[in-house]
């Protein structure tokens, strides 16, 4: 049965394309995907992101539960602070890429995909019985992310004496509860911005407030096209459980600092390490015309043969901020050039750039 957040009904009086997106009933957009897009870019979007699902971790143990389950290492965390992390199996496969909040003394919520929801439920339960720790699935809980350089700004307008005052001074992949409310400084645009989880009951009055303070409605295509300038993965498309971070571009979520921490999936990354990792994720940048999209074949010549190598389009489209096409492609490890991208059975030139290729709102790399 295809689910529906809260806000279903007044994503349809907004006039809201609605799609069916991991089974959640979603906006695609309100009128103009492009539009949707420059607003985030230049002014302010809520988007609606509560087909996510948080997930509290509490208990003695709930630390020294993660430090097992996540790549990353949550005992650099002091409470308010949050960190990106993946979640692997024992090959270092990614079973999804998630956010961790430190809530408090034993208290921690993470916040999953939504596809990958019923799944990580299960396999963070199972790996949880050695610990002292307990899982709670919080499905009364929706959330909404306001994005954009005006964000902070607009939502001064909407949050109340009490809550402006615990976000003023927040930094970046910081949080603060207020009273079941948690408010913190993260997105998933490239822009500044806030993410806000609170109950679902509360979710269509503050919906309104954010709306009639001037900040627009934002759909699945415009935070698609948002993180791809970004240079974000997408669950499901750049990485999955066949890929490592290694792989993916996300070698920086991996923390090796202490050496005696046995996270799942670290014998894996030290072998793959040793034996020399074999593919990369890359950005592309398409200098012809044309849209790049995922699954296309990439062609690329290594510097020193000239043998033509192939990889594949992960992710890609058209850039309304760039006027340009581009994509994040599955690549061979190693430095190429004459690099093209089949089109239609027509090769166009393309050039590897380094994500993001977006920052602050503004072209990252050199043509």
């Amino acid at each position: 049965m295809v689910k529906k957040t809260k806000l279903y009904e007044q994503h349809c009086k907004l006039g809201a394309r609605m799609v069916n997106f991991a089974n959640w009933e979603m906006p695609l957009h309100y009128g103009s995907q492009v539009e949707e897009h420059h607003y985030v870019r230049k002014e302010a979007g809520v988007f609606d992101v509560s087909h996510m699902t948080s997930v509290d971790i509490e208990g003695d143990d709930a630390r020294a539960f993660l430090r097992r389950i996540l790549a990353n290492d949550v005992q650099k965390l002091q409470p308010g602070k949050a960190l990106y992390s993946c979640l692997l199996n024992p090959h270092a496969g990614i079973l999804d890429d998630l956010i961790a909040y430190h809530l408090g003394e034993n208290r921690y919520r993470l916040v999953v995909n939504a596809g990958t929801t019923e799944k990580d439920i299960a396999w963070i339960s199972q790996q949880s019985k050695q610990f002292a720790a307990k899982i709670y699935p919080r499905h009364d809980l929706a959330m909404l992310a306001i994005q954009g350089p005006r964000a902070w700004e607009s939502m001064k307008k909407v949050f109340d004496r009490k809550q402006n005052k615990a976000v003023e001074a927040l930094k970046s992949f910081h949080s603060a509860e207020i009273n079941n409310w948690l408010i913190a400084r993260t997105g998933y645009t490239g822009e500044d911005g806030l993410e806000v989880i609170l109950p679902q009951e509360e979710v269509a009055g503050f919906w309104e407030k954010i709306l009639a303070s001037g900040i627009k409605p934002a759909g699945l295509g415009a935070r698609d096209s948002l993180r791809l300038e970004a240079g974000f993965n997408l669950y499901g498309v750049d990485m999955d459980e066949t890929v490592t971070p290694l792989e993916s571009n996300l070698a920086w979520t991996i923390d090796w600092q202490d050496t005696e921490r046995d996270f799942i999936g670290k014998e894996s990354l030290q072998k793959q390490i040793q034996q020399g990792v074999k593919q990369q994720l890359v950005g592309l940048v398409l200098l012809g015309k044309g849209v790049s999209r995922a699954g296309m074949i990439v062609y690329m010549q290594n510097q020193s043969s000239e043998e033509v190598y192939r990889g594949k389009l992960t992710s890609g489209g058209y850039s309304p901020t760039l006027s340009c096409s581009i994509a994040l492609a599955q690549v061979p490890s190693g430095e190429f050039e004459n690099i093209e991208i089949d089109i239609r059975g027509k090769r166009i030139p393309a050039k590897i750039v380094r994500p993001p290729f977006v920052r602050n709102g503004k072209l990252n790399f050199s043509f």
